[in-house]
């Protein structure tokens, strides 16, 4: 069966001063009125019920998501005591479904992202779902046609279409039919590629294949695992004196141990650029991963003067700017241009947005200096 894998144990450091070590990105509203959490987890209404998700998040973090997303049954969250990025995630995830189902499919996704229509993902999955159980070695990835020459994402470079393993009647005729009727089109991957520089990413964007790397997943629990203690036999002999462990009672005390033990490693690294038989399905739907504050000016439009405005601003000679805050809380800028202004009620963010990334640098010192209160 299909089972869904949420992880949420993201700490959104590029969001300060909105994003804090209890309430990270996911639990913000940074696009709609719910919280980017709520809405992963409602747009997998009708793809699979609640007691087959499972979120990963932190131990610190899992009070948060029970309060959340209080539909999930006991035993959804799987807390990890410390973070070790995706591949240590998706493998204990694994494991975990594996006792559940020992014939279980994982679709691996990511709280934090923006994605519509809901329709598509769930059909793009479903898809995903049906070449797996039909080729169980295959891993499945979403790649995003670009838009625009990105260097903030990774990108998957596609070889030829994958029609033998398509549904009679599937495949490159498809779209022809109209789009609601649209099977999404799928290849195999050739290799992925790290962030590029703007020249590079104008290449890609030229050469018409490649794609934005998406993140998400779709693969047997068993298959995964396998690969990983394939390629990655120092974390998948960790994850096993985990899984024997499970359901005793030293667990906890096994899992604490052998998790801090574990390589910080992505999926990507881990699995991804080892395997061989990878495809990737053109995604029918738009994404965004929302990685800074730049990403509300994608998602949010700008106005006449460039300007993106979420809450109560007057602006005065200022073009091309960000300004977050509250109803009740009036910013007024004069002279701006091309700045991020985020206020909260107790710190407020006054930036040039293109240099977005010494925002982690921010957090970083407000450590060292022990101003923990804004942390």
């Amino acid at each position: 069966m299909l089972h869904c894998v949420i992880m949420a144990g993201g700490s959104g450091t590029r969001f300060w001063p909105e994003s804090r070590t209890s309430r990270p990105k996911q639990f913000l509203r940074l696009v709609g009125p719910q919280t980017m959490l709520r809405e992963t987890f409602e747009r997998l209404a009708g793809l699979v019920p609640p007691e087959r998700i499972l979120v990963a998040t932190s131990i610190d973090l899992a009070p948060a998501v029970v309060a959340e997303l209080p539909e999930l049954p006991v035993g959804a969250i799987l807390a990890e005591p410390h973070k070790r990025n995706t591949a240590p995630c998706i493998g204990l995830a694994a494991l975990e479904l594996l006792r559940r189902d020992p014939d279980a499919v994982m679709a691996v996704l990511p709280a934090d992202h923006v994605i519509s229509p809901a329709d598509g993902f769930r059909r793009a999955v479903a898809l995903a779902h049906s070449l797996v159980a039909q080729a169980p070695q295959y891993l499945i990835t979403f790649g995003i046609r670009p838009s625009y020459p990105a260097e903030i994402f990774g990108y998957i470079e596609r070889g030829p279409q994958a029609n033998e393993l398509l549904p009679h009647g599937q495949g490159e005729s498809a779209s022809a039919s109209p789009a609601a009727e649209k099977t999404p089109l799928v290849y195999k991957v050739v290799k992925f590629r790290e962030k590029p520089s703007a020249d590079v990413a104008r290449q890609f964007l030229a050469a018409g294949n490649y794609y934005w790397n998406s993140g998400i997943f779709v693969w047997k629990a068993a298959t995964i695992l396998e690969l990983l203690r394939r390629h990655q036999p120092d974390l998948y002999s960790h994850l096993e004196r985990i899984d024997r462990a499970a359901g005793k009672p030293r667990y906890m005390e096994v899992l604490e141990r052998e998790f801090a033990a574990i390589e910080s490693i992505s999926i990507d690294y881990a699995v991804m650029e080892h395997a061989a038989d990878v495809l990737v399905i053109e995604a029918p739907f738009d994404w965004d991963d929302v990685g800074s504050w730049q990403a509300m000016a994608r998602l949010r439009g700008a106005d006449a003067n460039g300007n993106t405005v979420v809450g109560r601003h007057l602006g005065i000679d200022t073009l091309g700017t960000i300004v977050r805050t509250s109803e009740d809380h009036l910013v007024v800028t004069i002279g701006l241009r091309d700045c991020v202004v985020v206020h909260t009620p107790d710190a407020t963010l006054v930036a040039d947005k293109h240099q977005e990334e010494s925002v982690r640098k921010v957090v970083q010192m407000l450590q060292q200096r022990g101003w923990t209160q804004y942390l």
